[in-house]
């Protein structure tokens, strides 16, 4: 028979989180279901993202707390481009009316997230006290949205939360070809443009790893927390210039 998970730890508003070796493990119900409970304060989500810890759960549900192993990431340097990706992201860097905006409309863009996944059944986690509470991170300059804008129109975007140089992907979302993806590749560009090594993906699903995303231990992953918990934090404004640390890269087979 299947051992049964610990008890679920249940965390009073303000209590300190349970070590990461506490999650439930992978041949668990729920692997990496660290605690339920709490609040979802701005102080309480920069202590969770500190530790490595965020939170998923669908509305009706209590708040849970989650710190998977392994963790999927996104190396910045293992960021892949296809070919046909590398033409239509090389064709929206060389166009006047095409651009890279940070933080000009982060409720928008979370709103349209949460209606994206909505759509697709499979990330209504997104709900109206999850947007509440990142546009409280937002306003405490803790979570970013990277946005794609065309004609001046908002067609795709994702945002994020970053703790010094430690930067953990939320959500995205395209009304555009490709829109989503241009984003990441934007963030990729800053990232390594401000020496930020990794992007945190939480989950492993397809579409990431294409995009060069990989599992690693949760050890190995909370150290590289810990080392961008101590840089001074980079100013959330996309310069141009973070197109350079794309190209020229070899293309990578389709």
């Amino acid at each position: 028979m299947p051992q049964q998970p610990p008890a679920l730890p249940w965390l009073a508003p303000g209590q300190d989180f349970p070590s990461a070796i506490q999650a439930w493990s992978e041949d668990s119900p729920a692997p990496g279901l660290l605690a339920a409970g709490g609040r979802l304060d701005t102080d309480t989500l920069r202590r969770a993202y500190s530790q490595g810890i965020f939170p998923w759960y669908s509305e009706g549900q209590p708040i849970l707390w989650w710190n998977p192993d392994p963790r999927m990431v996104l190396d910045v340097f293992n960021f892949r481009i296809h070919p046909s990706f590398r033409k239509a992201l090389q064709k929206f860097r060389k166009t006047e009316s095409c651009e890279i905006r940070i933080d000009s409309q982060f409720e928008q863009v979370i709103q349209a997230c949460s209606a994206s996944a909505r759509q697709g059944q499979t990330g209504t986690w997104i709900g109206t006290d999850i947007m509440a509470a990142y546009a409280d991170l937002h306003r405490a300059g803790l979570a970013h949205s990277v946005e794609t804008w065309v004609d001046g129109v908002l067609v795709g975007g994702l945002y994020c939360v970053a703790l010094g140089r430690s930067v953990f992907g939320e959500s995205m979302f395209t009304r555009a070809p490709n829109a989503s993806k241009i984003a990441l590749a934007a963030l990729v560009g800053f990232c390594r443009y401000h020496g930020v090594v990794q992007i945190d993906c939480q989950q492993n699903t397809r579409h990431l790893a294409s995009l060069g995303a990989t599992e690693i231990p949760r050890a190995l992953f909370l150290r590289q927390v810990a080392l961008g918990l101590i840089q001074s934090a980079p100013v959330w404004k996309f310069d141009p210039q973070c197109w350079d640390e794309l190209f020229p890269l070899k293309a990578t087979p389709a």
